[in-house]
Order: C-alpha cells, then sequence, then structure tokens
C-alpha cells in the first residue's frame, strides 16, 4: 500500500479491499441489499464512488455540497447524481430543527428565522444556542431543507444508505468499535497488525442469524446507554444462542449491566431475574450481594457456600471473603478469620516535592541509586515480557480468533477457554522458562514483532535496559508463576501488577514495589496481585508514603 499522500485515493482502494474480503467469505450470509451494493458499487465511475465513502466515513448522515470539496473527486454535485439515482443519497431531505441547526452557520439560521418569524427581533444578535430554541419554537416538525431554506443555493443529502454500510463494516470487523480508521492509521504507519494465515472458516459470523442477533444485541445496548428503562430493554434482548459463544458473551455483559442498573433502582426481584439468566464473571457474587440486599440471607448463605466451594476466579473468591463475614454474623453463624500472605511494607516521610511531580516518580527517584536502578513499570513489564515469550500462541490462528488484517489481539482473548484451545502451543512456551532458552526466544520476537500491535506489549515502555534487566533479575520460576495468573484469567489478571521495579544486577535479584500515596488504598485486582506473589515467594513490597510537612503539622 503507497502512502496516503503518494494516493489521494487511498480511501475508496480500501472500501474496495473490504467489499471484496466480504464478498470471498461471507456471499453467503448476505440478504439481497448488501449482494446487490457489492455489485452495483464497483460499476460507478470513480469519482462517485470517491464521494460515496468520503461520506461514509464522515461522522452524521446529512452533508452539504460545499464541505465536500475533494481535488480527487471535483465538483460534488456532478459525482452525487448517480448515487442518488441509485437511492444511496437523498437530495433535499426533511431535517428537524435540531438538524438544520447542526447544518446551517448562524447567518444562515438568522435568515431562516427572519424568514420564519417577520415580526421577531433581529437574530443576528443572538447566541447560536438560542437560535435553535427560536428554530424550534417557530416549527417543530420536520421539513425539506428547502423549504426550511428558499434562498440557500447550496445542496445537501442524505447518505440513505448508511446503515447498508454500517452492516458492511460489521460484517467485516466482527464489531462495532472499529471502523475505517483501522486503514488509514495501517497505511500511516501508526498502527502495524500481525499477518495471520486464514482459513476459509475464520469469519466473524457464521450464519445470518449471527448478524441479525449481533445487531439486536448492539440496539438494545444504544438504548440501554441512552438511559431506557432496562425492563423495557430487556424485552427485546434476544435469546441466547447456544453455538455462538461470543455472542452469548456479548449478551452476557449486557445482562450483567442491566443488573447492575436495576440494583441502582433497588429493584431486586428484576436484579435477579436477570443475573439469574446471566452467564457473566461476577454474576453469581452479585446474586449473593442483591439476596444479602433483600434480607434474604439464608439463600444468599446457601449461595455463597456452594460458590466458596467452587470459585469461578479468584477476583470472585476475593467477594465471597468480604460477603462472607456479614451473612454468618446475621444468621448468627461463627466467622472465620481471613488469613493473608504476609507482605512487607515499607514506611517512606519525604519533603513534598516542587511542580510536576507525581507519587511514583517521587519514590521511585528516592529509592533508585547506582547499584540499584528503580523503574515504574506498573502493568507493562510483566505483561510484555508474557505477551514476547508466547506471541505464537496469542497469535495462533485457531478457529473464531481472528476475522480481518486489523485485529490488535485474538477475538476470543477474555474467554474463559482462550488458554485451553491454546494450551499445547502455551506449554511449548512456558518449558522454555524450564530450558533456559526463553531470554532468546524473547529477544528475537522483540526484534521481529517491534511495532506491531499486541494485547500484552507495551512497546513504548520497554527499552533495552530494563529488558536485559528483568531477563538477568526476574527468576524463571517466578516468571512462569506470573505468565500461569495472566493466562488463567486475562481479562482480570493483566492489571494490577505493583508500580515499580527494583534490581539489584550484581545480586541477580529484584525486588516489586506497590505505591499508596497518603489517603490512598489498595485496589481489590492489586491485593490480588500482591497475594498471590507473596504465596509464590516473589519479592514484594508496598510503599506508603507520607510527606514530612502534613506529619509535622
Amino acid at each position: 500500500m503507497r502512502p496516503v499522500l503518494e494516493n489521494p485515493l487511498y480511501y475508496l482502494d480500501n472500501f474496495h479491499r473490504v467489499l471484496a474480503w466480504i464478498g470471498e467469505r461471507y456471499s453467503d450470509l448476505l440478504d439481497d441489499e448488501e449482494q446487490g451494493f457489492l455489485a452495483r458499487f464497483p460499476t460507478l465511475p470513480q469519482n462517485a464512488r470517491a464521494l460515496f465513502v468520503r461520506m461514509v466515513m464522515r461522522k452524521g448522515r446529512l452533508f452539504r455540497a460545499s464541505k465536500l470539496a475533494y481535488d480527487e473527486i471535483g465538483c460534488p454535485r456532478a459525482a452525487a447524481a448517480p448515487l442518488a439515482e441509485l437511492g444511496w443519497l437523498e437530495a433535499d431531505p426533511a431535517v428537524t430543527p435540531d438538524e438544520l441547526f447542526d447544518l446551517l452557520l448562524k447567518a444562515e439560521l438568522a435568515q431562516v428565522l427572519a424568514r420564519l418569524c417577520p415580526d421577531a427581533a433581529p437574530a443576528r444578535a443572538a447566541r447560536k444556542g438560542e437560535l435553535l430554541d427560536a428554530l424550534r419554537a417557530a416549527r417543530a416538525q420536520a421539513q425539506q431543507v428547502s423549504q426550511w431554506w428558499p434562498d440557500g443555493e447550496d445542496a445537501v443529502w442524505h447518505i440513505a444508505a448508511q446503515p447498508l454500510c454500517d452492516r458492511l463494516r460489521l460484517i467485516f470487523f466482527g464489531n462495532y468499535h472499529q471502523d475505517w480508521t483501522e486503514f488509514v492509521l495501517s497505511d500511516l504507519g501508526v498502527f502495524r497488525f500481525e499477518k495471520v494465515d486464514f482459513a476459509d472458516s475464520a469469519r466473524a459470523f457464521r450464519t445470518r442469524r449471527d448478524i441479525d442477533e449481533y445487531l439486536a444485541l448492539h440496539a438494545c445496548r444504544e438504548r440501554f446507554g441512552a438511559g431506557e428503562d432496562p425492563l423495557a430493554v430487556l424485552a427485546d434482548v434476544p435469546p441466547a444462542s447456544s453455538d455462538n459463544e461470543w455472542l452469548c458473551g456479548r449478551r452476557h455483559k449486557l445482562l450483567f449491566q442491566m443488573g447492575q442498573q436495576m440494583e441502582k433502582l433497588r429493584d431486586w426481584p428484576g436484579a435477579l431475574a436477570v443475573y439469574g439468566d446471566c452467564g457473566w464473571p461476577g454474576a453469581r457474587a452479585r446474586i449473593i450481594r442483591v439476596l444479602e440486599k433483600d434480607e434474604q440471607h439464608g439463600p444468599a448463605w446457601e449461595l455463597l457456600q456452594r460458590a466458596q466451594a467452587a470459585p469461578e476466579s479468584e477476583a470472585e473468591r476475593q467477594q465471597l471473603l468480604r460477603i462472607a463475614p456479614r451473612l454468618a454474623r446475621r444468621l448468627g453463624h461463627p466467622v472465620g478469620a481471613t488469613r493473608r500472605a504476609a507482605v512487607d511494607r515499607l514506611d517512606l516521610c519525604l519533603p513534598l516535592p516542587g511542580p510536576d511531580w507525581w507519587v511514583e516518580g517521587v519514590v521511585r527517584d528516592h529509592l533508585a541509586s547506582a547499584e540499584a536502578p528503580v523503574f515504574y513499570v506498573e502493568n507493562t513489564l510483566i505483561n510484555s515480557l508474557f505477551g514476547l515469550l508466547c506471541w505464537d500462541a496469542i497469535f495462533a490462528a485457531v478457529p473464531g480468533a481472528f476475522f480481518h488484517p486489523f485485529h490488535h489481539g485474538p477475538a476470543d482473548l477474555h474467554s474463559a477457554d482462550f488458554g485451553r484451545r491454546r494450551a499445547d502451543r502455551f506449554a511449548a512456551c512456558f518449558a522454555r522458562l524450564g530450558d533456559g532458552s526463553y531470554r532468546d526466544a524473547i529477544r528475537a520476537n522483540r526484534r521481529a514483532k517491534e511495532g506491531i500491535s499486541s494485547p500484552f506489549v507495551h512497546w513504548g515502555a520497554l527499552d533495552d535496559d530494563l529488558l536485559e534487566l528483568a531477563l538477568d533479575c526476574i527468576p524463571a520460576p517466578h516468571l512462569l508463576a506470573a505468565f500461569q495468573r495472566i493466562l488463567a484469567d486475562i481479562k482480570e489478571n493483566r492489571t494490577g501488577f505493583p508500580d515499580l521495579i527494583r534490581f539489584w544486577p550484581a545480586e541477580r535479584r529484584y525486588q516489586m514495589i506497590e505505591v499508596k500515596g497518603p489517603g490512598d488504598r489498595l485496589q481489590d485486582n492489586q491485593l490480588r496481585w500482591i497475594d498471590y506473589c507473596a504465596r509464590h515467594r516473589m519479592p514484594v513490597s508496598v510503599c506508603y508514603l507520607q510527606w514530612q510537612e502534613s506529619v509535622q503539622a
């Protein structure tokens, strides 16, 4: 692909790539409208195709000809004519006062109001926001732009084919959060993506029902996000598809969010009903909590006992340990003591620094020395080492992992069986920690893959000095323990790492340090990592910082 500046029609070329990809892989799933678009679009004049893609890539569905000036397209009115004939563009559309307000300049709005309300005070002196109120008061209903603004000389179009293009974008990416900018950023070299061998079966959607279900879930999510009554939205949430795990995951996540909203509304029966149909991580703990809030302590205790016997994750186990003492006291049961592994504590009392400081940086600079350098790494270092060692396993082209060339990571990254589906590959990577070849593997992947998007590797945070110190000073068994925990629950365990790491190169040892400033406390994911490190004898401490000025006062 040539650089963008050398190819003014780069966006049109990219759009054709999408259509070709969809035609090759999804033709059996497309409806008549989508099939017709794929067949008709390449036959249009180049300027018409370019204008259409320019409009599709921009925000909104209403466009003025004067705002569509592109050298490679020429006259936008001439380019728009074939599109209007096909019905993909609608000329002179009906618009609401709010849409007209977004289309016109302040002076143009004043002209419209002067015609609608000739006896009113001149609108030119009004603020633009006041003009919108005046438009709404003058005429609330939608009408054509030419009726609002008969003296206007600009052409206005509504891109009627936008929903169709949104569906095609969804089919290509398998989601709605990625858009056409992925191509542009790739062309510019801002993002680079791992090249994966796509099997014919590597499709985001396997049936038309999958597409329709995704669209239905997306519509429900949009309504819920806009503040609509959760119960009204819930009635339209499609039933779970037993044969499409990632669609089930999207459904469960939406239900979990709706259950949380019902909790806020103190609708305990509604929350219980939603959580009961929800397989999202944490739903079972929320059921126990709702039963507790609804004073159904007996059922809450029974479910808690079953959950404690087989917790779904460390996060759930942590939540259950918090709930258990309260419920035990309510029911008159003995309250057991909660034990945590002992963690080293470091207390510092330092002078308040000048401007442009941050707590972790202050502690880092205070502790660092030539013999023991200290780095701020937080969630970057261990994740990066894991991502480099296990690169081939992470980017293995297993079914359902990659659908297009612009994946930042596998689509099933957060699924419960991510590691199981690649168990042999991860075992081979972890075996390198046992035979000592992991250092060369990590260095080789860093050289070969540098700059390629990864869900684990933070390229900007991993310089040569930090990498070599980490490989020299962190024992392989400690890396293995950390990597196994990441893989066990990627969504939860990619975060919560201690802020700093200190190395003693001469002694080939290290220490992780979590920093807490005045009034700050450890978060749940931090507590879980600290407890895990302590139990696996990985050196970790918590540094509590106070300012001398506060202590003296």
